[in-house]
Parts: structure tokens; sequence; C-alpha cells
């Protein structure tokens, strides 16, 4: 039997509808922008499989740092113990995130990350004996699918199944541009009409919704309209940080700073699952007490695991060399190059870049679904033609390894117009 034949007799994928989905490719082996099925064809991965590899596949300076570890030490529980590699992260992060951060909590994904700040709001005013259980949260964001990063989400579709299971979430506009004083106002009358705990943001871009852009400028405001009312920020950069943006978060872009930060995909480098949730000491200091129950009752199996720490801190040690700082200017150039080649096609609706990330919306007869058949035709004409993109609807959007050749960030660019042609 292949690969595949097997997959389908043994294996439930993500996002998948089975009767209808075509069979997964299996990947065989990877190195550096590309990956190799089990026939030996080959593809771009322009997404970084998930927005996690930006260092590239099969990365040589954490493959050693982690068997260095191994050799040392695999894991060990986190109550009640600790160990060297959780502290030097901890160390390093406290040197590159906003300086009012000061604690940091470890999970195991993205996901966990925001259950994990979303649970932090909510206790936080319990333990002060003050009744808040609303949380804020924008339209069509997207934040895991763990139950409150669920509900935090505004993909209905992700979400209708679940309806009436959630906790309190009232959704506000973004503030794209010309939509900034609707969102300020939707933000102050919510805040209002509710008792609300936290404000749970994408900063910048938001990603499953299609790499929707808007200002630092609005989200500073935003920030500040919460801390006027004593409401909690969450910054959930999972997607956005560590360099995606141009910055090493996009929260350097803006002139305020959350109360938390969540932190996965790129923080290992794409190697082991690792995800950190950060706090103000204010934050921290609400379940510091002599009472037991104040304390903060979340944890997971392989929380701070020593190896993922020692992933953690190659791949940020690769992320502050000068050469990965120069290929993400690289990029954005490039980027902005096939932005304005792209943008005045008759079949684009608009193009847009921050950082690495570019997206391009194209021209549809009809209103497009998340996985429509628009997708579905551009996804099926990107792997025929050996490029790994994942179409939202009709927009498609590139997110690549930082370490990706310019040769093969033409081929890319070649083959979206080619779609578009296509299409």
């Amino acid at each position: 039997m292949t690969l595949t034949e097997k997959d389908s007799q043994y294996l439930w994928h993500p996002y998948t509808q089975h009767k209808t989905s075509q069979t997964p490719i299996a990947i065989s082996r990877g190195e550096g922008a590309l990956l190799w099925d089990e026939n030996n064809k080959e593809y771009i991965d322009a997404i970084a499989s998930w927005w996690v590899n930006p260092f590239g596949h099969s990365n040589k300076f954490i493959a050693d740092a982690i068997y260095k570890q191994l050799t040392t030490l695999e894991h060990v529980l986190f109550g009640g113990f600790t160990h060297e590699p959780a502290i030097k992260v901890a160390e390093k992060l406290m040197e590159i995130l906003p300086k009012n951060q000061q604690k940091i909590f470890f999970s195991d994904n993205g996901s966990t990350a925001v259950e994990v700040a979303i649970k932090v709001a909510l206790q936080y005013f319990f333990n002060k004996n003050e009744k808040r259980t609303t949380i804020i949260a924008f339209e069509n964001a997207f934040h895991g699918d763990t139950f409150a990063a669920m509900a935090a989400s505004g993909i209905s579709f992700y979400t209708q199944a679940f309806q009436g299971m959630f906790i309190d979430v009232v959704r506000i506009p973004v503030p794209i541009k010309g939509q900034e004083e609707a969102s300020f106002e939707a933000l102050k009358n919510v805040i209002e009409k509710h008792n609300c705990a936290g404000f749970i943001f994408e900063p910048l871009v938001q990603g499953a919704a299609g790499m929707v852009m808007y200002e630092p400028e609005a989200l500073s405001k935003l920030i500040g309209i919460c801390k006027e009312n004593n409401v909690l920020t969450i910054a959930d950069e999972v997607m956005t940080g560590f360099g995606k943006t141009g910055k090493t978060f996009a929260m350097d872009y803006v002139d305020a700073d959350p109360d938390m930060i969540c932190l996965s995909k790129a923080l290992t480098g794409g190697t082991i699952p690792m995800a950190i949730t950060t706090f103000t000491q204010e934050v921290f200091d609400a379940f510091y007490d002599d009472d037991i129950n104040k304390a903060l009752f979340h944890g997971h199996t392989f929380t701070a695991n020593p190896t993922g720490c020692a992933a953690a801190l190659a791949s940020i040690d690769l992320l502050q060399t000068n050469e990965m700082q120069a290929n993400i200017e690289r990029i954005h150039k490039s980027h902005l190059t096939f932005q304005k080649k792209i943008e005045s096609h008759a079949k684009v609706i608009t193009a847009r870049t921050l950082g690495v990330i570019f997206a391009v919306e194209i021209k549809s007869d009809s209103e497009e679904s998340y996985y429509g058949s628009m997708r579905t035709k551009l996804y099926n004409f990107f792997i025929n033609k050996g490029v790994i993109l994942r179409p939202v609807g009709n927009i498609v959007y590139i997110l690549p390894p930082y370490i990706m050749t310019d040769e093969q960030l033409q081929k890319v660019y070649k083959t979206i117009e080619e779609a578009i042609e296509m299409v």
C-alpha cells in the first residue's frame, strides 16, 4: 500500500470533509523552502506550512540544538520543577517583547495560548470579586479551535455546531481604512453595555480572514479605549509574531502595549509544538495570593518541554541574525514589486503587503465561500504547478519561509499570475 492509501485507512485530517476531499499528498522530505512527495514531485512551500517554518524545512541549526537538548534532558514535569532552557527562553523573550511584559506561561499550540489568555482575563476580575464575563473580539477573527478560542473567532462555519455553548463574546468591526471610527464607537458601546473582561485581537493582520490589514494607529486607539475602561487587552501574535510583519512582533508598530501576548507557530521554527502566553506584572499579581483558589489552575503535560525550549532559543537566535533580517527585507521588497505589477490587473480587486505577507483578492462572478469552488479550483491549480498555496475563498496569500530564494519567489508570483488568467 502507498502512504496515501494507508492514510485513507487510518487518519482523520484537520479542516477536511473526507467524503468530498481529494487524497492528501504524502510528503517524504523537505529542505529549505521545498518539499518532496512520495513520488519525488517537488513543491515550493509558499505558506511556510501554515506559517510555522520561517527558516525552512530540516534546518540544521535548530535540529542540532534539539539533538543536543535531547541528550541532556528531553522532558520534565513543570509543576513543582523548572529547568535552564525554560528560563533562557523567558530571558530571551524579555529582551524582545514590549517592556510591560514580565511573566510567561507555557502551553503547546496557538489555540491553547489564546485559551490561557482568555481564562486569565476572566479570572483576573473574579479574583478581584468583580463579575466580568464578556470578551470583545473583531468580526471575522480567528483565534483557534479550543472552546474559548473558538468562541472568540468569528468565522461561522467553524463554530456553528457549537452555538449556545460558548462564553459571552461581542464583536466589533475591524478598523480597516474608512471604518476606523465605526470600530472605535462600537468598542465604546460594547464596553458601556456589557461587563467586559478583555479585548482580543490579531494585531494589524487577520490571517484566516484572508490577510485583512489595518493600521497601527487604529489599534493603538482601541487599546487606549480599553485601558481607560480597565478592560484587559490580548494581542494574538500566533501568526504575526517572529518577523512576519517585518518587525519581530506586529505590536512593535503600535504605540500602545497589550496586557497579554499569545505566541506559537514560528516560535520553534516549525519543529516542536510549543506556545507561550505573556503577561504584565499587574495581571500576574491578581493571582498571587495566600488563597490557593486564586491560582491559575491550567496546565499541559508538555508545558515548557525542554526540547521545545531549545528549538525556540535556536529559532530566535536565527531570527536575530543579520542574514535573516536581510531576507525579510528582501522578500518584502519583492512583494511590493509584485503588488505594483498585479494590482491594476482587470481581475484583481486589491493587493496588499506587510512584511513577508502578501495577499491578492481576485474578482469572482459570485460570492465566494471560504471553501468554495474558486478556492478549490485555485488550490488544485497551484498544487499541479508544484506550489503550496491555500487560498481563502477568492483571496490568495503568500507567507513564505524567509530563506526562500528569489528564483522560487518568482515562480510563485508567475503561478499566481497564471491562476488569475485561468479563473
